[in-house]
Formats: C-alpha cells, structure tokens, sequence
C-alpha cells in the first residue's frame, strides 16, 4: 500500500446560522489522509460526519479552513473545476443507495461514464465489468426495485467506481442492511480498497466496519475525540 498523502484538511470548520443560533457543525478538524487507506469516521448522530463528507466531497465550503486533495486547495476551484473533481476524482456511496428506479442496474452504473464523456458502448462495458466484479453479473438489466437491498447497494458501489476515482466516500454504507448483508458489504469494500489501491472514507455508526480499516477516527461535537488504529 502506498501511503503517500492524499487528502490534508487543516482547521476545518463548518458553522451554521439557525434561528440566530451560531450551530457548530464541524469544528477546527486537521488529519491528514494517506492515498489507499481505508479510514472509518465514527460518531453519534450530529458528530459531523456528514458535514466532514460534504465538504471532502466539493459538496460545500468552509467556514474556515482548507481542505487540499492532492496538494490542491478544492476552496479555490470554480462551480466547473469542482464539477470535474467530483466527476473524476471522488466516487460517492450513499445509506439509501440513490439509484434512479427508473433504470436498470447496468445504465445506473454506466451513468457517471456518460458525465465524464465517455462513448456510451465503452460506458456500457465498464459498466457490466463492474456489476460481474460486484456480484450482480446476472443482475445487469434489473431495475432498482427488482433488487434486494444488499444487491442495491452494490450497483451503489459499482456505480461509485465507474470513473476510477482515487476517493470513495461511503456515508454509512451498510445502514440500511440486516447482519449479513452488511458483512458482505464490509468485505467488499475492504476487498475493492485492497485490490484497487483506492483511498476509502467510511462514516458509520456500524463498529463491524471499525475491524476492516486502517485508521479510526471518532468524532464528538463537530471535533475530531481521538485516532486509532484499526
């Protein structure tokens, strides 16, 4: 494993203006992220996790602070570059799968490939390459709601691998699982981490997922309570 820095975030704060209350959502984080690195973000509900994510992911901007992905502060970027980074470089794995009903498995995963203009045969290629490496090679013409929620999720994570990023962001991935599939998940992701070098950041309230990482990040009150080793 490479172990070359990836993403740095230095003083990383996010507040908000409620009701004229001053709500502090992510307070002063700093960490730096190695590239290939499995690093699960633990926290209660309200810890800010998911406002760590948003603003790792281009999704909104500090309050205060920087968040730099390879050596380049995202701050910086316009309405176009952040477009692209999020396009090309980040891959995103949501609790409730956010797949479109409306389209089969094999055009949810091409979808992203469409964005980043590639022909739509060779999106399509990639994209049941991804489903037969998830699991779901049989499973490419189904639609979303023709699928088990543990198939749906790894159409999710297919999906999130379409444009090779170097980032996956997993915002509490097996969330919505029962038991086992949530392990199946958790090993595919450990596996798809190990295998494709990719730089994985998973938020979850699940600690099964806590024995597949690197790194431990738990979160309090918008600030970063300690570090540990997986």
């Amino acid at each position: 494993m490479s172990f070359d820095m990836i993403i740095q975030l230095e003083d990383l704060t996010r507040h908000y203006e409620m009701g004229g209350v001053q709500i502090k959502a992510l307070d002063g984080v700093d960490i730096e992220i190695n590239r290939g690195e499995y690093l699960s973000i633990v926290g209660p509900s309200g810890s800010g996790k998911t406002t760590l994510f948003n603003l790792v992911g281009g999704l909104d901007r500090p309050t205060r602070g920087k968040v730099y992905i390879d050596g380049v502060d995202i701050s910086q970027l316009d309405a176009y570059e952040l477009a692209w980074l999020r396009c090309r470089k980040i891959g995103y794995i949501f609790q409730t799968f956010n797949l479109i009903p409306v389209l089969t498995a094999l055009e949810n995963v091409s979808l992203p490939t469409v964005f980043a203009g590639v022909p739509r045969d060779e999106g399509l290629e990639k994209a049941q390459k991804l489903l037969t490496s998830v699991g779901l090679g049989e499973r490419v013409h189904h639609r979303p709601g023709e699928l088990s929620a543990g198939q749906q999720q790894r159409v999710a994570i297919a999906r999130a691998m379409a444009n090779d990023p170097a980032i996956i962001l997993a915002d509490e991935p097996t969330g919505n699982l029962d038991l086992n599939t949530g392990m199946e998940i958790i090993d595919l992701l450990h596996g798809l981490n190990r295998t494709r070098g990719m730089t994985l950041i998973a938020a979850t309230h699940d600690l099964k997922m806590i024995t597949a990482s690197d790194r431990v990040v738990w979160m309090r009150d918008g600030a970063i309570e300690k570090i540990e080793r997986g």
